[in-house]
């Protein structure tokens, strides 16, 4: 290739680099607009729970946003204060549409007075339903003793909806603040930092355009937490193939003395396990397809378009800002053409030796330490309550708190029947017979539905309202049985049946695109198992500290689930860096040994730089107010470290050394090796 055409393709990209943005930048500004955090865009596709709550939005009424409006006082309420309240609810009335006027409803022993409201002001739009919570708010106060809290379905939904649109600007920042700060520690340079950080964000740019781009064609379902994922895993992914990129560019450019050839042949050793591991990740992801559950089904297009986004940018903006850039973008450490770097004997190079010199002994040392942690799994707390899901107490579960001890006699929550209307009467009969109902009443109707709303005799969300709920599935045929606590127990009902599903499904993907990689089944029988054992693990060490350490009265029911898929995914990518180049210098003759220590020597640091880089993005999700969110990146997080720093160094390394050749099994290379320089040049025409 002339030399004119060597330097005009780089300017070429960042060509169309630009027109790229530029067509994207028009959708990508609306993504947040199409994102929505309702209900129903989290609940199972098939469940009671979601078909009641989809036939309520089109009951008369259905849009309205219910609320209450709790006044307490520990040593009972004064006239005064009922005089407040009477006060400050008439001025909610006449300053907003309520479907009913409201109706106090005092506690037996006089402490609390309670006010249902409703109203159909906001209609079925987020941003209005929030701000008439805000309002609300504004207007019910207490003071001298009197506590005035808001609570109901739609303060919680509101209090929810804050914590989701923290996970949009706030998250961003963070996760850059972050990867920056890592990225000046792991270059030392001034300024080369700066260039895969500003690629990384013009890859979550590009996906935010792309995903906009999925919800208009197809309907993909775009809620706080799968936006939120999709950046995490932009800049963590993105920055971990920028660092093996770099990494390798590095090497080459003593080498080679043109940056543009040495790119090329940068991205010719590393492009195809870049490839390959981002190919994996998306692979795991998009097995997400297979759930029942909205929000876990919707995470997998979004996850895999920030995966493939900023493979996309890795590969070919990166590279092309480099060689424009030229060396000197590495100073003060310059890599000069011709010169060696100094030899010093590495942590990784002292971690091959030991597992080198006693590999059966470091792997079922390193075997045993997983299991005893995965141990810690059966301290998990059980399923978060829906009043636990905050790590901070938002004003709407403190409301639910004083109404659970103010009127123990029953269930502050409803449970919702839908129910034909021609049926509704002897529905309404069946649900007063059933055992475990305090009351029950009929309230909307239209469409063809009549909504009932049921009242248990325990508190929400208990193991006795749950039973009472079953025995109304039970009982009611062809009715639908909503309201909060049933969509949590249709919640854990069908990730118990995803985590079936969709777990055999991503192993099976996983596996078969390492054994059409690697060429042999042990290798990737191999990091499968050990990305398996991590995920136990991780979620041990979780069950030794979300209870007595973070305080978390529960775990949420899709965490298991969605860890597997994460750490599964992204931790084979550090097998495929590690496999990848060992396979390399099986090519070139090296013994099966001396293959497996030079590339644990040489990609030791690439690997474990960009785990940190990974870990500490998913990370930035403990910061966020959803035990949740908090449960899953601390998971994701630990995970990553465990592969990183345990499994690639130690297990893998030393599992590679005590099998030699079985390790690449059936494939050429498990047979008796040929002459290093006809096999290589057979066999890097397919690398």
């Amino acid at each position: 290739m002339r030399a004119g055409t060597r330097k005009s393709i780089p300017w070429v990209v960042l060509a169309l680099w630009v027109a790229v943005l530029a067509f994207v930048s028009p959708f990508a500004a609306k993504l947040a607009d199409v994102q929505h955090d309702r209900i129903t865009d989290y609940l199972p596709a098939s469940a009671d729970s979601t078909k009641a709550a989809k036939i309520q939005e089109q009951l008369p009424g259905g849009e309205a946003t219910e609320l209450v409006l709790v006044y307490h006082r520990d040593g009972g309420l004064t006239a005064a204060d009922r005089e407040t309240a009477r006060e400050q609810v008439a001025r909610v009335a006449g300053e907003h549409a309520l479907t009913a006027e409201p109706q106090g409803v005092p506690s037996a022993d006089g402490t609390t007075l309670m006010y249902p409201v409703a109203s159909t002001e906001p209609g079925t739009d987020e941003d209005e339903r929030d701000a008439l919570v805000g309002d609300i708010r504004e207007v019910v106060r207490g003071g001298d003793g009197l506590t005035v809290e808001v609570g109901g379905a739609g303060a919680l939904a509101t209090d929810a909806s804050e914590v989701y649109n923290s996970l949009g600007g706030p998250l961003l920042y963070t996760t850059i603040a972050v990867v920056a700060i890592l990225l000046i520690l792991i270059y030392r340079s001034p300024v080369l930092w700066l260039v895969p950080l500003v690629v990384a964000g013009i890859a979550d740019y590009l996906s935010m355009g792309v995903a906009y781009g999925l919800n208009q064609a197809f309907g993909t379902t775009v809620s706080g937490q799968s936006s939120g994922i999709m950046t995490i895993l932009v800049f963590g992914a993105g920055t971990d193939y920028a660092l093996l990129l770099v990494s390798r560019y590095r090497e080459e450019l003593r080498r080679v003395e043109r940056p543009y050839e040495a790119m090329v042949a940068a991205l010719r050793g590393c492009g195809p396990a870049v490839l390959a591991s981002s190919g994996t990740v998306a692979a795991g992801l998009l097995c997400l397809l297979t759930a029942d559950l909205n929000s876990n089904r919707d995470m997998g297009p979004l996850g895999t378009v920030g995966v493939l986004c900023a493979l996309v940018a890795m590969l070919t903006l990166l590279p092309a800002v480099l060689v424009l850039l030229g060396r000197r973008v590495f100073w003060p450490l310059v890599p000069a053409y011709g010169s060696t770097p100094k030899v010093r004997r590495s942590l990784f190079a002292a971690m091959g030796t030991s597992a080198g010199r006693r590999p059966l002994t470091v792997l079922l040392g390193g075997a045993a330490l997983l299991g005893a942690l995965a141990l810690g799994t059966l301290n998990l707390p059980g399923t978060v309550k829906q009043q636990d899901a905050f790590v901070d107490k938002p004003q709407s579960v403190a409301a639910m708190e004083t109404l659970a001890a103010a009127f123990p006699e029953a269930s502050a929550q409803p449970v919702d029947v839908i129910t034909p209307a021609g049926r509704a009467d002897a529905t309404l009969a069946a649900v007063r017979g059933t055992e475990g109902v305090d009351s029950a009443r009929k309230g909307r109707s239209g469409e063809g539905w009549t909504e009932i709303s049921v009242l248990a005799a325990a508190p929400p969300q208990s193991a006795a309202e749950t039973a009472t709920i079953e025995r109304l599935r039970d009982r009611l045929d062809g009715s639908y049985v909503g309201g909060p606590s049933a969509q949590q127990i249709d919640l854990k009902d069908t990730n118990a049946r995803d985590r079936l599903v969709v777990v055999p499904i991503v192993l099976l993907s996983v596996l078969l695109i390492l054994v059409v990689l690697l060429r042999s089944l042990v290798a990737p029988l191999i990091l499968t198992a050990a990305v398996v054992a991590v995920w136990g693990a991780a979620l041990g060490i979780g069950g030794l500290v979300f209870g007595p350490l973070f305080g978390f009265e529960g775990t949420d029911p899709g965490l298991g689930l969605l860890s597997f898929v994460f750490l599964v995914a992204l931790g084979v990518d550090y097998g495929i860096f590690l496999m990848h180049r060992m396979r390399e210098e099986s090519l070139r003759g090296a013994e099966p040994a001396a293959a497996a220590l030079t590339a644990l020597r040489t990609t030791g640091g690439v690997i474990a730089s960009a785990g940190l880089v990974l870990a500490a993005t998913f990370a930035v999700l403990t910061n966020m107010g959803l035990v949740q969110l908090v449960e899953l990146g601390f998971v994701i997080a630990v995970g990553v470290l465990l592969d990183t720093f345990l499994v690639r160094t130690y297990l893998v390394t030393s599992a590679s050394v005590a099998l030699g050749r079985k390790v690449w099994w059936p494939g050429r290379l498990s047979k008796a090796h040929p002459a290093p320089e006809a096999e290589s040049a057979h066999e890097r025409q397919h690398v």
